[in-house]
């Protein structure tokens, strides 16, 4: 039987349900701190407007990539969270709630994927902007470099985990206490059910990047690593608190 998200911690639980309650519980603080602006009508997940024009991110990206990934898959994973949540308790909850309810359940990994894809996505368009990459801020690169050694193997870090994942999935730059590290995730999955703080992802799912680049990941990626990624955001995920 599903766990009621209302009532996921009481004195009865059992052991796979004191787990996803105490995921969740972790989620809810980690989410609480990161920049995802995921966007809401009421209590119901909406799909969030871009913060820049469809055909801002070319040549590196495609208006026309922009609209079939933005205006068909994102969207997709919207109206389908909708249809799944609709008239069960997680349609009163926010995205983030119906992420940390979810994780590790597997009678809810429909309600789960949909859910973590529409705040992946919604992550993923604030980790790129026009005219991005070069050097990153201060108190970020300092971070870098204490971690990897300098920006350039931060970048190839990151380059390998996204061309390294096997089929679909995601590239992340995340902070895992006072370190800060890479790693990739397949298909919905996010760093935040392993209890780490993204700061940026690199969406390697075939329709990001197959439109302009047909099997040429790595391709894609090196161009949104040198002139798309937004390392104002990572750091503004960094230096925030989370509460």
């Amino acid at each position: 039987m599903p766990t009621d998200p209302k009532h996921a911690i009481g004195p009865n639980l059992n052991r796979r349900e004191f787990l996803g309650a105490s995921m969740g519980a972790a989620l809810l603080v980690t989410l609480g701190g990161v920049l995802s602006c995921s966007g809401r009508k009421g209590t119901v997940p909406t799909l969030s407007a871009l913060p820049y024009g469809e055909s801002d991110l070319a040549p590196v990206i495609s208006a026309k990539t922009i609209q079939f990934h933005y205006g068909k898959h994102h969207k997709g994973y919207v109206e389908k969270l909708n249809k799944l949540t609709s008239g069960t308790a997680f349609a009163d909850l926010p995205l983030a709630d119906i992420i940390a309810a979810t994780a590790g359940q597997s009678d809810q990994q429909a309600v789960f994927n949909n859910a973590a894809q529409v705040w992946n996505h919604d992550f993923y368009w604030r980790s790129l902007r026009p005219k991005g990459g070069g050097t990153p801020p201060s108190a970020l690169k300092q971070r870098l470099e204490a971690s990897f050694g300098s920006i350039e193997k931060c970048k190839e870090a990151l380059a390998a985990a996204a061309n390294g994942q096997f089929g679909s999935g995601w590239a992340w730059l995340v902070q895992d206490g006072d370190r800060l590290k890479v790693l990739r995730t397949a298909n919905a999955d996010l760093p935040l059910t392993q209890g780490l703080r993204p700061l940026l992802n690199i969406d390697v799912w075939e329709h990001a990047y197959y439109l302009d680049y047909q099997n040429r990941r790595a391709d894609h990626v090196q161009a949104v690593l040198d002139k798309l990624i937004n390392w104002e955001f990572a750091e503004k995920n960094l230096l925030t608190q989370a509460t």
